[in-house]
């Protein structure tokens, strides 16, 4: 009888303790489970954030909220600083109204990059800001290392007359042909279209001086450390209106051949950003239909002859 009893306790201990081991293993079971799916949710989660991601720089501009513009304010009445103005809101222009208009199209915030020409430049073949608003004009070194806008901008009725050169009036009779630069000093802008046309369509000359902005050339033949320039003629004029002292003149009868396919001024942008470049393709539509550019071009060329600017 005692061991009818013992065996019935045995086999109620050993039944609870298995009762006991499945519930630990459903519950062990349960947790698992719940993890597999808190982890595999997260996975699912992660992947659909990488799949959100930005595919090309327009979707990471209007994602991010903000536009980074990199210009050189030294080249009136495109860009300029305004030294009555304090603060980031100094630099001025048409151009950086064209960089406003484009900016408040995409919905996005401006952040204008002052920096100097050649860093403008570079910053777009290293893709470091999203595009270059200074001023730029084709050449096809530019076109083979960074994405190039339609032109907004000519310049002229006659495209082949915008780019000459310029001396000091006390040479004029000295400097009267390219053949007269043979045995002188000629001074451009580093990088500019300008420095392509010394070095293709000046014969010869004694020495070419590079700058790093349009206002060191101008300096640099008024005190006689360069005899002659290469020069936008636009930009030339405004600058002798604006320092009727400075003792410059364009030389007379001669401008620089041009492109005409390739003519216009230009918004720089990184290499194979299509998406981007088409949509300000598509932004500078709506500028030249409302002839917008050389509106802001009158205005902010009147601006800077009452500020006495020099470029």
């Amino acid at each position: 009888m005692r061991k009818t009893n013992l065996l019935i306790t045995l086999v109620a201990t050993l039944t609870l303790s298995m009762a006991a081991l499945t519930a630990c293993t459903v519950a062990e079971a349960s947790t698992h489970a719940a993890t597999t799916e808190a982890i595999t949710t997260e996975a699912m989660t992660t992947a659909g954030e990488i799949s959100h991601a930005p595919s090309n720089r327009l979707e990471d501009i209007l994602q991010r909220g903000y536009i980074e513009v990199a210009t050189e304010p030294y080249f009136a009445p495109n860009e300029f600083i305004d030294p009555t103005i304090a603060g980031d809101d100094n630099i001025v222009g048409s151009d950086i109204e064209l960089a406003k208009f484009i900016a408040n199209d995409l919905g996005v915030e401006l952040r204008l990059k002052p920096m100097d020409f050649t860093s403008v430049l570079g910053s777009m073949t290293s893709g470091k800001f999203d595009m270059a608003i200074s001023a730029l004009a084709y050449t096809p070194s530019r076109a083979e290392t960074m994405n190039l806008s339609k032109g907004y901008y000519y310049g002229s009725d006659d495209p082949q007359k915008s780019y000459g050169i310029l001396i000091r009036k006390e040479d004029a009779d000295k400097i009267k042909t390219l053949e007269d630069l043979a045995d002188k000093t000629v001074a451009a802008q580093n990088g500019s279209l300008q420095e392509m046309f010394v070095r293709e369509q000046i014969p010869a000359y004694k020495e070419y001086n590079q700058v790093s902005s349009t206002n060191d050339a101008f300096l640099m033949v008024q005190t006689g450390r360069a005899d002659a320039m290469a020069a936008a003629l636009k930009m030339a004029e405004l600058y002798m209106e604006s320092n009727p002292e400075c003792g410059l003149m364009i030389l007379p009868d001669f401008y620089f051949t041009v492109d005409l396919d390739t003519q216009g001024t230009r918004i720089g942008l990184p290499l194979g950003e299509d998406e981007l470049t088409d949509r300000v393709n598509e932004i500078i539509d709506k500028v030249l239909e409302q002839d917008l550019y050389n509106q802001w071009y009158e205005e902010y060329k009147e601006y800077a002859k009452k500020l006495g600017l020099e470029s």
